[in-house]
């Protein structure tokens, strides 16, 4: 199993704790770091720092040398694919050939509407993550791209560098069973999930496998992949003191039955121990790091190759450092 590190980047993260985060990752030997793609805080108050996908992996790209990077997932809705494609490329080659390229058709209507972005239907917005993806896959090949879709053209296009990779990892983000995971079947190398039980992915993973059939394609080229938050500890006591990290960091993230709680609260103790009931159904990891050994290597037997650690508390290097050193040994590829 590769293990890597995700990041909420509009969650107050900043530039030197992004270069930490960066370097700690590459040299701790995880396998991956991952950025999310949203121009404002989701989980906490509005005016926290929320630094630009694409420029932050600029950075990533010169502090780290060996780890695979990118966004988990960058939305469609957000820039052209004629953009996208470029950056990727120049990313990619700028890192040595490490980038891989995560799409998704965006989902988050408050900061469209606060930044002025149109937000179209999901059939649209589907419609136009295909058509973005065939795009930069156009931009991306040899030779000058032509496309003529209902939302992008391209007219002799003719766009360099290329990637150091080829073909440059397409990732493919969300859990749709008509349209994301049929672009997926047809499009990418690697489709990232998260949200659900391992049941629940053993059924997904059997639709995608149908996609694939569909569209004439061996089921066993897309890697599966899983982004999963983590609560870790070597007692419960660190797991609670973990918890509470998160809770500080995350508060709209953390719930129980419906209600938002505060976890630095003595009161909130059995709430504490419910919503981790309820987060470990969604795919988090909770537990000793013997514990989160065992819970990975249930997902590996499953199909899943990569599992993408959701690091909500950003500055909390201990909990990193743990999963480095007593998770990470044990279930590395």
């Amino acid at each position: 199993m590769d293990l890597g590190v995700m990041i909420e980047g509009q969650e107050g993260l900043g530039w030197e704790l992004w270069r930490r985060i960066a370097r700690f990752t590459d040299d701790a030997g995880f396998e991956s770091l991952w950025r999310s793609d949203h121009f404002h805080s989701l989980m906490g108050p509005r005016d926290r720092d929320a630094l630009e996908t694409f420029i932050s992996f600029v950075v990533a790209a010169e502090e780290t040398e060996r780890v695979r990077f990118g966004p988990l997932v960058a939305s469609m809705t957000f820039r052209h694919p004629s953009l996208l494609a470029r950056m990727a490329a120049q990313l990619d080659q700028l890192s040595g050939g490490r980038f891989v390229l995560g799409v998704g058709a965006g989902w988050n209507v408050g900061e469209h509407e606060a930044f002025g972005l149109p937000f179209p239907s999901l059939r649209e917005r589907m419609d136009r993550l295909e058509e973005g993806v065939q795009v930069v896959l156009a931009l991306l090949g040899d030779g000058p791209a032509s496309f003529e879709g209902r939302h992008y053209r391209l007219y002799e296009a003719i766009s360099h560098p290329k990637p150091a990779q080829r073909p440059l990892p397409l990732l493919v983000g969300g859990r749709g069973e008509r349209r994301t995971l049929r672009i997926t079947a047809r499009y990418a190398q690697e489709w990232n999930f998260a949200g659900v039980d391992l049941d629940e992915y053993e059924r997904l993973a059997g639709v995608l496998a149908a996609h694939c059939e569909d569209v004439g394609r061996d089921a066993s080229e897309i890697r599966h992949s899983q982004m999963a938050g983590f609560v870790i500890g070597r007692d419960e006591a660190e797991q609670r003191a973990h918890f509470e990290r998160i809770a500080a960091q995350a508060p709209a993230l953390v719930r129980a039955g419906g209600r938002a709680i505060d976890a630095r609260q003595p009161q909130a103790a059995q709430s504490i121990e419910e919503t981790l009931s309820v987060l470990a159904t969604r795919g988090w990891l909770i537990g000793t790091p013997d514990a989160i050994v065992e819970q990975i290597g249930r997902c590996e037997e499953a199909g899943i190759a990569g599992m993408m650690l959701q690091h909500h508390a950003l500055a909390d290097f201990d909990s990193l450092e743990l999963i480095a050193s007593q998770v990470l040994p044990q279930v590395q590829s």
